[in-house]
């Protein structure tokens, strides 16, 4: 049990001061400009621990850009030199322990076919004392790849949901760690094809499709030891009520753990009966918010469930993870506490703390008694010029209540503010540290992320209020954002810019050209310029064609240009798959047509997402987004 967490030994092992050439070492801190600091890639990307507790693997940064290594370090002599793996060509994004010998690595890859250039995700298999060669299973296709199951009482197999044989359709595979031999388990089909979940014996017990008749996502299950697929439920875009299917019940195999509204505004957490389409009374569920997860061990036992709220929280059924959850918050009161990793019997649990002056820090707990620094995510950022992030709520004007969160730099308020609206729409913002908010508190900028209507986590109704209303009532909530920094008395009325990335860059499109603009400026990061264009592109993936597409309509910025009345600054990386460069290029030929203010940044063999944003693109980035705030908005003037 974990109950006596405070009564730790203390000792100390710095990461970067064991690494020899390397950028990280933190025995020397050279003086760096905040956007130097900001632009170099993490130092440390993900520790994991071996099934038995005996091994880290920590992927470990070598130079500015990242260029991530594998350390595999012995838990007994942390200090000891680790064995270290690398691959030329391959840009490592995560890891994973498939067994105690065997490590799943994640890379990325920029391909190049037709003179069209993209990034790939790729999935290799290599062993962790450095002696084997790296072995690439199967060909990954265009449907990607996605790890099912891990087998735990299969050392030699896991599952692994892809499309085996390039049809376009994914299917579930058993794939050997050890030699990289396939045999399929079920194939995919176009009934179902996707979302495949096993239970605790590997069996394929759930699974999805999408239903072109009824412009549907189907959820389908079959009872245990049964071929045949039942349908369970079906989203629409007329039904949008959550209906997730988390895993099956260790207990009776023929229920189901799902997570759905059942007619409340926020989703709980129920059982439902495969055999009597029943369910059982809400097992778990809160009125402000909705459930993000139910948690189960490796054995299907029910462990407990989690939401959001400022940040993520977690409430445990099982007394045993409920111990070490409280042991693991003491450590750290001041600081948001996860578990990001642990042995099977829980005697190496590894920690990563984060906080608003907290860029990320891993630990290592061993033998429930001593616990160990491993290092920082971001040693180089200066600490001292971190902003302090508070939970808030504001009233939009038709009374919505918001929440978002605030970003207050160092000094005397009033400050120049940046709204900072998240992308997606159909996410929200959880901040604990954000790049973005902090490297802009960093220069002096108060900074306010709301999660305006269209959000989710805050249930049904605060989801579906953004329907059609891009640019208009979800818009609103934004400039009243930053109208309730300014009432706040944190900012000032006329020092107000925004700027976002992907959803976040076409509010900053339409921003630049709202009556009575309240902004000094925006700047657009990859951004949706054309609603019609966006609706083609949405075709691309099923999932968001048949549910969000119904959902965009509003103001289409590229057809306004002509009201744009504040300077603007546009990026976009060249290569973008999920908001194409089009869209960019679209509006800034417009506004060379009507002669408007503007700056156009490309960066180059940049993807959508901030795995293919690299030093040099976050230095142009950021050297661009805090020069333009500084100087041509005239924020801190």
């Amino acid at each position: 049990m974990m109950s006596k967490l405070l009564a730790f030994s203390l000792s100390v092992f710095i990461a970067g001061s064991v690494l020899s050439n390397n950028v990280y070492s933190q025995e020397v801190k050279p003086e760096l400009s905040t956007v130097e600091s900001f632009s170099i890639l993490p130092a440390m990307r993900s520790v994991q621990a071996s099934p038995d507790g005996s091994k880290l693997a920590i992927l470990v940064g070598t130079s500015k850009d990242g260029d991530y290594i594998l350390e595999i370090r012995d838990t007994k002599n942390l200090q000891a030199e680790p064995i270290r793996l690398g691959a030329d060509k391959m840009r490592v994004s995560s890891i994973l322990w498939l067994n105690n010998e065997k490590l799943g690595v994640t890379f990325r890859q920029l391909l190049e076919d037709s003179g069209r250039k993209y990034w790939v995700t790729q999935f290799a298999i290599t062993d962790a004392d450095g002696k084997g060669k790296w072995l690439i299973p199967f060909r990954q296709s265009r449907q990607g790849f996605k790890i099912i199951d891990l087998l735990e009482d299969d050392d030699k197999h896991i599952l692994v949901e892809t499309d085996v044989n390039d049809n376009y359709i994914p299917d579930v595979v058993k794939l050997n760690v050890t030699n990289g031999r396939l045999k399929t388990i079920v194939r995919g089909s176009d009934k179902v094809n996707n979302g495949f979940i096993a239970d605790k014996d590997g069996d394929i017990r759930i699974g999805q499709g999408f239903n072109l008749a009824e412009q549907a996502v189907d959820i389908y299950a079959r009872e245990k030891g049964d071929d045949d697929w039942i349908k369970i439920h079906s989203v629409s875009g007329k039904n949008r009520e959550t209906f997730t299917i988390s895993g099956v019940s260790a207990e009776e195999p023929d229920k189901l753990y799902v997570i759905a509204n059942r007619g409340e505004d926020t989703t709980g957490a129920y059982l439902y009966d495969i055999k009597t389409k029943t369910f059982s009374d809400r097992l778990f569920g809160l009125k402000s918010a909705d459930v993000d997860s139910i948690i189960q061990d490796k054995d299907d036992r029910l462990l407990g469930f989690s939401y959001t709220s400022k940040h993520p929280e977690y409430y445990f059924t099982d007394p045993q993870r409920q111990s070490i959850y409280d042991g693991v918050k003491q450590l750290h009161p001041d600081s948001y506490v996860s578990v990001v990793s642990h042995s099977e019997n829980n005697n190496t649990l590894v920690l990563m703390t984060q906080s608003d002056s907290d860029p990320g820090t891993y630990y290592v707990i061993l033998n429930k008694k001593d616990i160990i620094k491993l290092g920082e995510r971001m040693p180089f950022v200066d600490k001292d010029k971190l902003g302090e992030t508070k939970y808030v709520s504001y009233k939009a004007r038709d009374g919505r209540k918001i929440r978002a969160y605030v970003t207050i730099p160092k000094g005397k308020a009033p400050f120049p503010a940046i709204v900072l609206p998240h992308g997606g729409p159909w996410v929200r913002d959880t901040v604990i540290f954000d790049e973005w908010s902090q490297l802009l508190a960093s220069n002096g900028y108060v900074v306010i992320q709301p999660n305006y209507r269209g959000s989710t986590g805050y249930g049904l109704e605060h989801w579906k209020a953004g329907d059609k209303n891009w640019g208009l009532k979800m818009q609103d909530d934004l400039d009243d954002a930053a109208m309730y920094l300014v009432d706040s008395g944190l900012a000032v009325k006329n020092k107000l810019a925004m700027f976002g990335w992907s959803y976040g860059g076409y509010a900053a499109f339409a921003a630049s050209m709202r009556d009575k603009n309240i902004y000094q400026c925006t700047v657009a990061g990859a951004g949706v310029s054309d609603l019609n264009r966006i609706n083609a592109t949405l075709n691309d993936n099923p999932l968001l064609s048949k549910l969000q597409k119904p959902t965009i309509a509003g103001v289409s910025p590229v057809e306004q240009v002509k009201k744009v009345n504040v300077p603007i600054l546009v990026v976009h990386g060249d290569i973008d798959g999920r908001v194409p460069i089009e869209h960019s290029e679209a509006f800034v030929s417009e506004l060379k047509k009507y002669n408007k203010d503007y700056k156009y940044v490309v960066l180059k063999d940049a993807d959508h997402f901030s795995d293919t944003l690299f030093y040099d693109h976050k230095k142009t980035f950021y050297s661009e987004l805090i020069n333009w705030l500084d100087n041509k908005c005239a924020l801190k003037n």
